[in-house]
């Protein structure tokens, strides 16, 4: 059972969310860079009494999700020297708050200009998201919901994006083991068993395209995201006992998890932490080490890393999601307008 203080910070959570998207979806026009909506948004949410529970991530026409930029704000496979939004581009931005370990997610697609030349499909995807809540009372079983995200989508032409899902929520848990459908999964598909549950939260965030494939695929370097999670499978003190890591490396891989748990973290967040112990390399060097310590870290499985995703057939991506609270009556949207 949830109480109503923990509640509150639920909510609190999720109201930042909102209110990050809706102030900062403005700056989303012609000539502003992807960099500065970014560091924006997750501004507007440290001012306003939040921490991001993952970095800000801008996903332009065929990219679908996962990209943030580093601290060299270095370009996106195939967006060499374009990280600029251009007039008729269809624009994903997703935002996530924490506040005690509570999570608001929530994301919108727009189009650069307001051309009207994506509007059924803006208008698909936000109608995939809310059918698929109204579906969300407790007991009901996860391939209807599924069903009813993907109905709209079909309706308007388009496809739904099947290897891409929402997710239930938990204290200090963005990805908490349970997958919600946006897609026909049907009854007896695996890996969507089990029903809505009573008390529980959930980000439901439906995707589809213009393409047909309903596919993403991975855009490559495996670190082409730009963000990283502590998997909390290496305990730091015994892997410096065997000599998997060096005393340098273990209180480097300490200062990651006391600052971002096994929260997602952006490479420019952390890049500072080898100020400190390297005061005099340059930027060549530092960066060097860097990369040794991300290889190092994730050889050893304390840390995890992103690929960045785009649509598989080169199709324009739509998505929207919100945060919801199942209560006996029913799905409780906490990232209101």
């Amino acid at each position: 059972m949830v109480d109503e203080d923990d509640l509150k910070l639920w909510k609190d959570a999720g109201h930042v969310a909102r209110r990050t998207l809706e102030n900062i979806k403005d700056e989303i026009k012609p000539g502003v860079s992807w960099h500065d909506v970014i560091e924006k948004a997750e501004r507007y949410i440290i001012r306003h009494g939040g921490k991001p529970a993952f970095p800000a991530t801008i996903a332009v026409d065929n990219v679908a999700a996962h990209f943030t930029t580093d601290h060299n704000i270095s370009p996106l496979e195939g967006w060499e020297d374009r990280m600029v939004f251009e007039k008729g581009q269809l624009v994903k931005l997703d935002v996530g708050v924490q506040i005690h370990g509570r999570i608001g997610d929530n994301a919108l697609t727009l189009e650069v200009g307001n051309g009207a030349n994506h509007t059924e499909q803006i208008r698909a995807s936000k109608e995939s998201r809310d059918s698929a809540i109204e579906q969300m009372h407790p007991g009901t079983p996860w391939h209807k919901v599924g069903q009813a995200a993907e109905q709209p989508v079909i309706d308007a032409g388009f496809t739904s994006i099947r290897n891409l899902c929402g997710h239930k929520l938990e204290v200090g848990e963005l990805h908490a083991g349970v997958s919600v459908p946006s897609y026909r999964c049907g009854r007896d598909h695996m890996g969507f068993q089990g029903v809505v549950e009573n008390n529980s939260f959930y980000a439901v965030e439906p995707f589809n395209t213009t393409g047909k494939s309903g596919l993403i695929e991975n855009i490559q370097p495996s670190n082409s995201s730009n963000i990283y999670r502590v998997t909390g499978d290496l305990d730091i003190r015994k892997a410096l006992a065997k000599k998997k890591l060096k005393p340098l490396g273990a209180q480097l891989a300490r200062n990651l998890e006391t600052r971002y748990s096994n929260l997602p973290f952006a490479e420019r967040w952390a890049f500072p932490i080898l100020k400190k112990p390297f005061p005099e390399a340059d930027e060549e060097s530092r960066q060097s080490k860097w990369n040794a310590l991300v290889k190092k870290l994730i050889s050893v499985r304390f840390l995890e890393t992103y690929h960045a995703l785009r649509c598989s057939d080169g199709g324009l991506i739509g998505q929207f999601e919100h945060t919801v609270h199942i209560t006996d009556g029913g799905p409780e949207i906490l990232t209101v307008e």
